[in-house]
C-alpha cells in the first residue's frame, strides 16, 4: 500500500509535527502529548546506537497512548542503550495503535523498525499522569460541593443545599478554575440528583456515554461534573437506580431507559407539555451558546405547506409516508430551485421542525426556493436495514422516489439536490451519493455513523473492521459531490466524532469539496436542529 493510501485510511488531523528525519541523522526526538512525528526508518543493518530514538516526555507511571502509520512497521520500547524491551506494534496493517505505562526505572524511548528508508508518522494521542489515573470517588471539582462536604463532615446536613438548588435550579454552572487560561471559554457543569439507593446515570452526558454519578459521602447528593465549552447546549435525562443484570451489552446499556427522566430541579425542558416526569428531556444552555434565529416561526415570514403521501416500494417490498414541503411562492422549472431528500423524515418534521427553518432561510434569502422531500421509515427494523449502505435503498431513491418527486412537479438540477440525514441517515446520504452521483450532487451529513461496517452494529463483538464506507470512498474514483459534514464535540464514546474527522480527511485527500464543522453538543435531533441551517447555507447559499 502506498503512503497516500495509508494516509487516506487513517485520516488523522494535521497537528504541529517534528521535522522530517533523514536516515543518516541520529537526533533525539522529544515527543509530548499531541506530538506528530514524521520520520524515516533506518537501515536494518544499523546498530541500536545509530538508530533515531524517540523520547516520550512522561514521568514514571504515566499512561501513554498513540498510533503509528505506515505499512508493516514495528514499534519497540527500548532502554537507554537501544535494547528492545517490548514490542508495541507487530507490523500488521497500515496503521496500528499502541499504549504502555512508563516504567519507574526505564525512560520512555521508542524505535521504529521496517523497510529501510520507509517513511512513517507517529502520533502521541495522550499522556495521562499517574495522579489522574486512580482518582478517588470523593474527588470533587465543584466548589459548592466541596464546601458542602466540609459541612457534612462537621455534622451538618444537605437541607439548605437542596433548598438553594430548588430556588436556583440545576445543574450547577460554575467557573472552571482548573485551567485558568481557559476560564473565559469553559465552565464547570455539575449534574445533581437527590436520593437514590444504588446508582444514578446520566443519559446525554457531555462525554457521549451513559456516565455514572457518584455519591457525596453518605449523603443524599449524587453528582457528576464536566468541564465544557461555554457555547454548549445539553439535553439530558437522569436515571436513578438503573437495573444491573447479566445480559448482552445492548440490553444492559438500554436498561437506562427504564428509569431515565427529566431533572426535577431544572425548570427548562422540552417538549413544553410533557405527559409525565419520564417524557422529554431537560435542557441547559451555557452563556455563550450561539443564537440560531431560524428556529422560531414568524408571522412576517411566508410559510410553506406540507403534504403527506403513502408510497409503495416494489424494490423494498414495503410502504412508507413521504412528506412534501413546498415553500411559499414555489414554481416548478424555475432556475435555481433546490431539492432536499431527507431521511428519517418524521423526526426532521417533528423534532427539527425543518419546514420552519426552511421558511426562515428562504425569506432571508440565505438559500434559494427549496423543496424538501422527507422520507419516513416503515419501522425501526427497516431503518436499521435500509439506511446502512444498502444498494436496494439506493435503487429505491433513484428509480422510485425521484420519479415520484418529478410527478409532483418538483424539480432541481443535481447540483442543487441535497441528501440530508443524521446518524445512519448521514451514512445513507454519503453511500447514495457514491452510488448515484449522477442524481445527487450534495450531502449534508449530521453526525454520520461512519464507524459502521457490514456484520454488526456498534458495540457488537463481530462488527467487523470499522469505517467501511470511508474505505469505499478511498478506493473509488472521485465523484462530483459536495459535502457538508457536521459532528458534535461530545460524540466521542460512539466514535462519531473521530469517524467524521477521518471521513473529512479522506475526502479532502481525494480532492472533494468538503465543508466540515463541529458543534458543541451530542448525538440527537435537539443538537442537529441548531446545526442544520449552517450546512444548508454552505451547500445552497446564495
Amino acid at each position: 500500500m502506498t503512503l497516500l493510501a495509508a494516509a487516506l485510511l487513517t485520516g488523522w488531523m494535521g497537528l504541529a509535527s517534528t521535522p522530517l528525519l533523514c536516515a543518516d541523522e541520529v537526533p533525539r526526538v522529544e515527543l509530548t502529548e499531541g506530538s506528530v512525528h514524521h520520520g524515516v526508518v533506518a537501515s536494518q543493518e544499523a546498530n541500536a546506537a545509530a538508530r533515531s530514538t524517540l523520547h516520550v516526555k512522561a514521568n514514571p507511571g504515566a499512561f501513554v497512548r498513540g498510533a503509528i502509520r505506515g505499512e508493516g512497521l514495528k514499534l519497540w520500547l527500548v532502554d537507554s542503550q537501544g535494547e528492545r524491551l517490548r514490542r508495541l506494534t507487530n507490523g500488521d496493517g497500515a496503521m496500528a495503535t499502541f499504549m504502555f505505562i512508563v516504567d519507574e526505572h526505564v525512560p520512555a524511548e521508542l524505535q521504529v523498525f521496517g523497510a529501510a528508508d520507509q517513511t512513517y508518522e507517529l502520533r502521541i494521542d495522550s499522556i495521562i499522569p499517574i495522579t489522574e489515573q486512580f482518582q478517588s470517588v470523593d474527588r470533587i471539582e465543584s466548589p459548592t460541593l466541596a464546601a458542602l462536604l466540609v459541612k457534612l463532615q462537621d455534622g451538618g446536613d444537605t437541607n439548605e443545599f437542596w433548598d438553594s438548588i430548588a430556588r436556583n435550579g440545576s445543574p450547577l454552572v460554575e467557573d472552571n478554575d482548573s485551567e485558568k487560561t481557559l476560564r473565559a471559554y469553559q465552565a464547570l457543569v455539575t449534574f445533581l440528583w437527590r436520593g437514590a439507593k444504588h446508582n444514578v446515570r446520566i443519559f446525554g452526558a457531555p462525554s457521549g456515554d451513559h456516565d455514572e454519578m457518584q455519591r457525596l459521602s453518605d449523603s443524599d447528593v449524587w453528582f457528576r461534573s464536566y468541564v465544557v465549552s461555554r457555547k454548549a447546549r445539553i439535553n439530558y435525562r437522569l436515571a436513578p437506580d438503573v437495573p444491573v443484570f447479566e445480559g448482552s451489552f445492548r440490553d444492559r446499556r438500554r436498561a437506562i431507559l427504564a428509569t431515565a427522566q427529566r431533572d426535577p430541579f431544572n425548570p427548562k425542558f422540552e417538549p413544553s407539555d410533557p405527559v409525565d416526569p419520564f417524557d422529554g428531556s431537560s435542557v441547559v444552555e451555557l452563556p455563550d451558546a450561539p443564537v440560531v434565529p431560524w428556529l422560531t416561526p414568524s408571522a412576517q415570514t411566508p410559510a410553506g405547506t406540507v403534504t403527506t403521501q403513502t408510497i409503495q416500494s416494489e424494490i423494498l417490498k414495503n410502504q412508507r409516508d413521504v412528506h412534501f414541503y413546498r415553500p411559499a411562492g414555489y414554481e416548478s422549472n424555475a432556475a435555481g430551485n433546490a431539492l432536499l431528500i431527507v431521511f428519517d423524515g418524521d423526526r426532521y418534521l417533528d423534532e427539527v421542525n425543518l419546514p420552519t427553518i426552511l421558511d426562515n432561510l428562504i425569506a432571508a434569502k440565505k438559500i434559494p426556493l427549496t423543496v424538501a422531500v422527507l422520507v419516513s421509515n416503515p419501522s425501526p427494523k427497516a431503518r436499521s436495514v435500509e439506511l446502512p449502505c444498502n444498494d436496494d435503498f439506493v435503487r429505491f431513491l433513484s428509480e422510485e422516489l425521484m420519479p415520484l418527486v418529478r410527478e409532483q412537479s418538483i424539480d432541481a438540477d443535481r447540483e442543487n439536490t441535497v441528501l440530508v440525514g443524521a446518524s445512519y441517515g448521514g451514512l445513507a446520504s454519503s453511500y447514495a451519493a457514491l452510488k448515484a452521483s449522477d442524481v445527487f450532487g450534495n450531502v449534508l451529513s449530521q453526525s454520520g455513523s461512519y464507524w459502521w461496517s457490514p456484520g454488526g452494529e456498534f458495540g457488537a463483538v463481530d462488527s467487523g473492521e470499522p469505517n467501511w464506507l470511508i474505505r469505499e470512498y478511498v478506493r473509488a474514483d472521485p465523484k462530483p459531490v459536495r459535502f457538508a459534514l457536521q459532528a458534535g464535540t461530545f460524540e466521542t464514546a460512539s466514535e462519531i466524532l473521530s469517524g467524521n474527522r477521518h471521513f473529512r480527511d479522506c475526502l479532502q485527500a481525494k480532492s472533494y469539496d468538503v465543508h466540515y464543522s463541529e458543534f458543541v453538543g451530542g448525538h440527537g435531533y435537539f443538537h442537529w436542529r441548531y446545526a442544520i441551517a449552517d450546512g444548508l447555507i454552505e451547500l445552497l447559499g446564495n
